[in-house]
């Protein structure tokens, strides 16, 4: 055993995520944290990032957990506890590890109801893998091992640790300060699926005649492209994403059919995941979202189903699977590979190359040049221009609307790898500029916010953050003076004709954004899309860029219900 350590509780959170390797910590301060800020000063060189609002942080810690593969801290006072569940009910969704402290008054004190006291252990029990309270400081060792371990095994997610306000000043005398370094990363451990059930898939995809894979984000996380790639060319079977896989493997590559399903997913991609006669999950919850409310693989009677997932729970859940295999993607993926190679060694399928497939849809879109609103620009040349000018080490990030439609469909990712990262777990909007605050602080590249006006009204404060970070972040503004989704959802699919519960007044954004010290500009036509991107991209500082862009029931984007009815009513639509 060690020789005993005295330290308060300050210092002991404080060496434990420096033994776990944490090097940033998302929040802001407040009476319940002034003990840990003032140990934080003087013993730690963890850098803090100091936001404007809990919930920002909350999406920033998400989105900097899924950018460096490594569990984000998170901290809020008590007075904002409730703030951060916008953040913490994505990453829960989305299988995102993060570590979140939230300081309290002093336990049974809100029985008294002292001001901020609520019971935060209840409130975040349902959207964390676990909850629990620090109530001495001889427990911070084992409850921070804990933490991590929980976190980063098994399926990824964030777990809740309550600190009361008197545990920072305690003391205790600690022999137990160490790390376990694996749960410093996720994921944590790869468990391979059962062998058995590895063969059978693997003879159910040898007698396919159209198979296809799906990829949700759990390949992503489980940093599974390589071995993805590796098995698509040796069976010679076509790669679909879904929105938050993007990137799973790289998009110009002749077996990749880019996103599918309702958000984002083109008619091609779409088309031919419905014509498959087998489909491989891989990482993949199912979702409404990635399968057109699972109306997207046509009738489920006549298709085969293998599913791979580290949550047993989500395989099989909305499809009846063949085999079900419950494992690492990159893992079990290795060794699927390894017993086609070891005992098919003459395997040699039919090459196939979507490349033609996909340029002629992607041109079709491109040189569609349909009519748009006036005073607006086409939301596909702003994806065509970004799709030109952005660098291999940039990093996107959206949010639901048609802000993340268009780059969803029409950006192409040449590199495996998460850089293009959406909240497509949950959808609420406010998540692309906070999760570009996080992902700045997660790489050295530029960071590509797209937002839209609806979104963006959520979040400006933080521009102020951003401006003071010093980090290279550009926000495209798709401003169109309404919630447009809902608009559209209102006008597409319920027939509502007047849409008075989306639409709100204008607002000059580009003075908002002067005002925070942000280089700004103005896009009005075609031909300024590509210099001012370009201009923006190249300046290193922080940038604002609005573009007045058409509501989604004026020009209607991949979406397939919307392009459903948008044929039936003969409204301008992209597909």
């Amino acid at each position: 055993m060690a020789e005993p350590t005295c330290m308060n509780g300050a210092q002991a959170l404080l060496r434990m995520l420096e033994l776990h390797d944490v090097t940033h910590v998302f929040g802001l301060p407040g009476e319940t944290t002034i003990g840990w800020y003032k140990e934080w000063r003087a013993h730690s060189n963890i850098e803090f990032v100091l936001t404007r609002d809990e919930r920002t942080a909350s999406y920033a810690a998400e989105a900097y957990a899924k950018i460096t593969g490594k569990p984000a801290v998170l901290e809020a006072p008590s007075p904002g506890v409730t703030h951060c569940t916008p953040g913490i009910t994505e990453a829960f969704l989305s299988s995102v590890p993060v570590i979140f402290f939230s300081s309290d008054i002093p336990i049974n004190q809100d029985k008294k109801h002292g001001l901020t006291g609520v019971d935060q252990t209840a409130l975040y029990e349902s959207i964390c893998k676990e909850s629990f309270v620090v109530t001495k400081v001889a427990e911070i060792p084992f409850l921070l091992r804990r933490a991590f371990r929980v976190a980063t095994s098994g399926r990824p997610a964030p777990v809740h640790i309550r600190v009361p306000i008197n545990i920072f000043g305690e003391e205790a005398e600690l022999t137990d300060l160490y790390a376990e370094p694996e749960y410093s990363a996720y994921p944590a451990h790869r468990p391979v699926a059962d062998h058995g059930k590895i063969r059978a898939a693997i003879d159910a995809l040898l007698i396919a005649n159209k198979p296809a894979v799906v990829c949700g984000q759990g390949a992503l996380i489980s940093k599974a492209s390589d071995v993805i790639i590796e098995l698509a060319e040796l069976l010679q079977i076509p790669v679909g994403t879904t929105t938050p896989g993007k990137g799973t493997i790289p998009e110009n590559h002749p077996l990749a059919l880019r996103v599918i399903g309702g958000r984002g997913g083109m008619e091609y991609s779409n088309q031919y995941m419905h014509d498959a006669d087998l489909i491989f999950f891989i990482g993949s919850n199912t979702d409404s979202a990635a399968t057109d409310h699972w109306k997207l693989y046509g009738d489920p009677g006549t298709t085969t189903f293998l599913h791979l997932d580290i949550a047993e729970a989500h395989i099989g859940n909305n499809f009846p699977v063949k085999v079900g295999l419950a494992g690492d993607a990159r893992a079990t993926i290795t060794h699927m590979v390894e017993i086609l190679r070891s005992e098919h060694p003459s395997l040699n399928r039919p090459q196939i190359d979507l490349t033609q497939m996909k340029q002629t849809a992607l041109d079709k879109v491109f040189n569609a040049n349909i009519p748009m609103p006036e005073g607006t620009i086409s939301p596909v040349k702003l994806s065509q221009a970004l799709d030109r000018l952005m660098p291999t080490d940039a990093i996107v990030t959206s949010e639901p609307g048609v802000s993340a439609i268009y780059p969803s469909a029409l950006l192409t990712f040449r590199e495996a790898g998460r850089r293009y990262i959406t909240n497509y777990s949950m959808g609420a909007l406010g998540y692309s500029v906070p999760a570009a605050l996080g992902a700045s602080y997660a790489g050295d590249g530029p960071v590509i916010s797209l937002t839209g006006d609806g979104s963006f009204g959520f979040v400006m404060g933080d521009m102020e953050t951003i401006k003071r970070s010093g980090k290279n972040v550009t926000i495209i503004l798709n401003r169109n003076d309404s919630f447009g989704w809902i608009r559209g959802e209102a006008i597409l699919l319920d027939d509502v004709d007047a849409p008075w519960s989306t639409d709100f007044g204008a607002v000059d954004y580009l003075k908002i954004a002067e005002g925070f010290g942000f280089e700004t500009a103005c896009i009005t036509s075609d031909a300024e899309i590509e210099p001012v991107l370009k201009q923006a991209i190249s300046n290193p500082g922080a940038n604002f860029i609005e573009i007045r862009v058409p509501t989604q029931d004026e020009i209607v984007p991949f979406v397939p219900n919307w392009v459903r009815a948008a044929r039936a009513k003969n409204l301008p639509h992209f597909y």
